[in-house]
């Protein structure tokens, strides 16, 4: 699959994803979205047939925002909670119960709504660790380019890797990539016992020649430039059916995650959308320098997500 090549504020970005979506709008709680870039996603997501927002946080405060922009909120649901962290709670509540089907992240902080996702009682935990996902697009490359964990796992053991990798994988298959090409990274191609990011790689890939991580082509340790370069796989003469051409990034930490991530987006002109899996449902996960464009795609992968579950149900 080949993406259309386009910067953050680009119209044509994403589009490909977003035209793809089949399917009735997914019924999703908004986590308080007090502000207009939030709030106005989940109205543009309404208009677009992305969304079903339920929109969860103060009242007064959401319909002052809405106010802001112009825009009616009749026909909205709206779900009251005094505060942020209060609409975290009833957002996981309401998928909880089944009145909602995901989360997308509102005007609060990163770390409110995955406590209360976390919850060991009350939150969306499932047998997998949850893990966050960046799709890339960019000029740089000819297909969508997965990249993960940025965002949640600080520093992922080797059993949480094994959530990392097979998250990105379900992720990928859901946008339309089959068998995806999968590069665990480190800092060389060879296993060295003085890098443990080696280490865990090796095993990742016998993870997924004896089926515990399936549905994906893994290989590793890869460095960057083997992952993504044909031309420095055919100089260093390696041997590798996903280097060169790989669809999902791997990384060995949340630091190098992150920093892969938005390289790509400042300097290689590149689109970001992103979600966070393993939980009982996509949670999107929105940052305050995202542009509208990738927040409609951002939900665009949590409809892609579900519709692809169900069917593989």
């Amino acid at each position: 699959m080949s993406n259309t090549p386009g910067g953050a504020d680009d119209e044509s970005a994403f589009a490909q994803l977003m035209d793809r979506v089949s399917g009735p709008p997914l019924r999703t709680a908004v986590i308080h979205p007090c502000d207009p870039l939030s709030l106005g996603a989940a109205i543009e997501a309404r208009e677009r047939g992305l969304l079903d927002p339920v929109l969860v946080g103060p009242e007064e405060k959401i319909r002052r925002t809405g106010e802001e922009l112009g825009a009616s909120l009749d026909g909205f649901d709206i779900s009251p909670a005094p505060h942020s962290h209060a609409a975290a709670e009833l957002g996981v509540e309401l998928v909880r119960k089944g009145a909602a089907r995901a989360l997308m992240k509102g005007k609060l902080h990163t770390n409110e709504v995955m406590a209360a996702a976390v919850d060991r009682r009350k939150g969306l935990r499932t047998e997998r660790r949850m893990s966050h996902v960046f799709v890339l697009e960019t000029p740089a490359y000819p297909k969508w380019l997965l990249v993960s964990d940025g965002a949640i796992n600080i520093q992922p053991d080797l059993t949480c890797k094994k959530s990392i990798v097979q998250n990105a994988i379900d992720l990928a298959r859901a946008i339309g990539t089959d068998a995806p090409a999968v590069a665990i990274l480190s800092a060389t191609e060879e296993v060295d016992p003085n890098i443990a990011s080696t280490i865990d790689a090796a095993a990742l890939c016998k993870m997924a020649d004896r089926e515990q991580i399936t549905g994906g082509r893994v290989d590793g340790p890869l460095a960057f430039d083997l992952a993504v370069s044909a031309d420095s796989v055919r100089v260093k003469g390696l041997k590798s059916d996903v280097a060169g051409h790989a669809d999902v990034l791997i990384v060995p930490n949340l630091e190098a995650g992150n920093m892969v991530a938005k390289q790509l987006d400042y300097l290689a002109g590149a689109s970001a959308a992103g979600i966070v899996l393993g939980a009982r449902a996509p949670i999107i996960l929105t940052s305050r320098a995202d542009s509208v464009v990738e927040r409609l795609a951002s939900c665009a992968l949590a409809r892609h997500l579900v519709t692809w579950q169900e069917r593989e149900a």
